[in-house]
């Protein structure tokens, strides 16, 4: 089968993709997840991890840094690492979406000023005991694999 842009050549469903990211940091009172408030549909005002649909021919990767930069500002220098891939039907309202998950640590000094932009209204850091519920999408289940190291 050859790849033409913009056309299909089979039938099978498929699904859309994305890219979340779940950076830390070692705050002021312990360890610490960024989340986002989401602005829009679905889920709005519900806190969440950054991310978003990767574009056409863009690594993964790729779209978790520009995601995370342009929901939060944040910019880390360290290595994505990555958590595994969360495909469970229903984990989206708007369909089937899967994601692939990575996680960051902020090195100590490094800028962790962060604000909302794009389609967060907001941005902030949680202290990992202290995170607030609901989270939208599958995002809780995402947190704690991260924080327990479970890779998917």
């Amino acid at each position: 089968m050859r790849y033409t842009r913009g056309m299909h050549t089979y039938e099978y469903p498929r699904p859309a993709f994305s890219a979340d990211t779940v950076a830390f940091r070692d705050g002021a009172s312990g360890r610490e997840v960024l989340l986002i408030r989401r602005g829009g549909e679905p889920y709005v005002g519900r806190w969440a991890l950054p991310g978003g649909f990767v574009e056409e021919m863009e690594r993964p990767a790729q779209a978790a840094r520009r995601e995370l930069a342009e929901e939060t500002g944040l910019r880390p220098t360290g290595e994505l690492a990555q958590l595994g891939a969360y495909a469970d039907p229903g984990r989206d309202p708007r369909g089937w979406i899967v994601t692939i998950v990575y996680t960051v640590e902020l090195a100590a000094g490094e800028d962790a000023t962060v604000a909302g932009g794009d389609d967060a209204s907001e941005a902030a850091w949680f202290p990992v005991d202290a995170l607030p519920s609901p989270m939208a999408f599958d995002h809780e289940v995402i947190v704690a694999d991260a924080l327990a190291g479970r890779v998917r």
